[in-house]
């Protein structure tokens, strides 16, 4: 499973790791998904060996763009990352995740006509903080169904919108 996010925020360009934000619940959330509620507590490079062991690999839906601050919505001069050919190289994966709306927007414009499953999941933002912990969570635990299926690639579905 490829979960992606828009573009990393200033305080994860700082850092140089996805999701540094120490108020961004990806970690805690991904790590439910994976059944690792230790995630949060470990190095970084041990999280992302841990993701990948589990079958998670992270990216992002713009290779680049001009952004003042954090938010998603001031993201201009964006850049598409070239989904169609990353998706092409990954011939075991069952689903892509999308990390917001924003996210969801621009990369199913992108994966148009994907056979892939398309979930589209509450942002693990601090700036989306309307929506409380627990529906976030219960609404990223529908990834587990992809993680334990066999490595076959699954009929074309799509979740759609949280």
């Amino acid at each position: 499973m490829l979960i992606l996010g828009s573009l990393p925020g200033t305080v994860s360009l700082a850092a140089g790791e996805y999701y540094a934000h120490p108020r961004n619940l990806f970690w805690s959330l991904v790590g439910a998904v994976i059944a690792r509620d230790d995630l949060t507590a470990l190095p970084y490079g041990d999280r992302t060996w841990v993701l990948l062991a589990s079958g998670l690999g992270l990216w992002d839906v713009y290779a680049s763009a001009r952004r003042d601050g954090s938010l998603d919505s001031a993201i201009r001069e964006a850049a598409d990352a070239d989904l169609q050919s990353l998706v092409a190289d990954l011939p075991r994966l069952r689903a892509i995740a999308f990390n917001g709306a924003a996210a969801a927007r621009a990369g199913r414009r992108m994966l148009s006509g994907c056979a892939l499953a398309l979930v589209d999941l509450p942002s693990s933002s601090p700036a989306h903080a309307a929506m409380p912990l627990a529906t976030k969570r219960e609404r990223w635990l529908r990834l587990k169904e992809f993680l334990d299926e066999p490595l076959n690639p699954p009929p074309a579905m799509d979740i759609g919108n949280p």
